[in-house]
């Protein structure tokens, strides 16, 4: 049901003609306007990317609307049935529902279900309280579900296409700092910066120097810029043998006075490769190992 009376004490505060009356959903949508809508008669939106709603903030607001109403119209879109489906505004509904009012203005849009997404996403994303994790996840399905390029999702939301990318490439952090950045622990500085590591082990690493030495953005990332000059591990690998390893191919290449190539995976597989530039060297390497092999057949039992 649409109700068709005076406003709010909230939005009539603001309003001096005092036999302004509210739009019908039609009026509504035609002018721009808003309605005042049955709070029962809306459902909640599926595409809210807000995770954790802060309880003292909600009753804050609760207190708030009991005293002066609801001063902002939250956003629906019109189902059948008389039915409405949330679009933005789910922290002033759930306290309107608290604070036991009925009805609450709202503007009412004519949307599909690419752009109830797009515009959930997009209006949530303005507002500053939403976390930086939950606003990249919003950036991800803006793009995703709604086909954007990072360009197009830049200038869908009027933010510079750097900060896009910045938002985008933190989610491929390790769980345990996304958590961080989600509590505040660490800052949208720091969380760069430690995108911008390497190795994962090397992040989570670095995360926990953050949180026990309080370390600043500048400190993190003269930090990180030490770590990403050490070799990656194929290389340690490839190159940093174990001390026998490195023993038995120093006495082989002096043995044969020839180069050898020894190859030593962490999995413990490996290989020798002993090198020969003539024929003559091929033939020096016959005789040693054929010597060997006689002296292995004529001592084997």
């Amino acid at each position: 049901m649409i109700k068709k009376s005076p406003l709010g004490r909230g939005l009539s505060a603001l309003i001096t003609d005092a036999n302004y009356e509210v739009k019908t959903v039609e009026e509504a949508i035609s002018s721009g306007a808003f309605a005042e809508i049955e709070i029962d008669t809306i459902e909640a939106n599926p595409y809210q990317p807000r995770v954790n709603f802060d309880n003292e903030l909600l009753n804050e607001l609760t207190e708030s609307i009991k005293q002066l109403g609801v001063i902002q119209p939250i956003t629906v879109r019109r189902k059948e049935d008389n039915k409405f489906q949330l679009i933005s505004g789910e922290r002033r509904l759930r306290a309107s529902k608290i604070a036991g009012i009925t009805t609450i203005p709202a503007f009412v849009r004519a949307a599909n279900d690419q752009e109830m997404l797009e515009l959930a996403l997009v209006e949530n994303i303005q507002r500053e309280d939403l976390n930086p994790v939950e606003i990249a996840i919003s950036y991800k399905r803006l793009m995703e579900e709604c086909n954007l390029t990072q360009d197009a999702l830049a200038t869908r939301t009027g933010k510079a296409r750097s900060s896009v990318a910045n938002y985008l490439g933190m989610l491929n952090l390790p769980p345990e700092i996304l958590s961080g950045i989600r509590e505040t622990k660490i800052s949208m500085g720091h969380a760069k910066i430690l995108n911008g590591i390497k190795e994962k082990q090397e992040q989570l690493n670095t995360y926990y120097k953050i949180l026990a030495g309080g370390l600043s953005v500048r400190a993190v990332e003269e930090l990180a810029n030490t770590i990403n000059k050490k070799p990656d591990k194929k290389t340690r690998t490839k190159n940093e043998l174990p001390d026998n390893y490195n023993y038995f191919k120093t006495s082989l290449t002096k043995k044969l006075n020839t180069k050898v190539e020894l190859i030593h995976q962490a999995s413990g597989k490996g290989k020798i490769v002993i090198n020969f530039k003539s024929e003559e060297e091929f033939e020096k390497l016959n005789t040693f190992f054929t010597e060997i092999l006689k002296n292995d057949i004529y001592n084997t039992p």
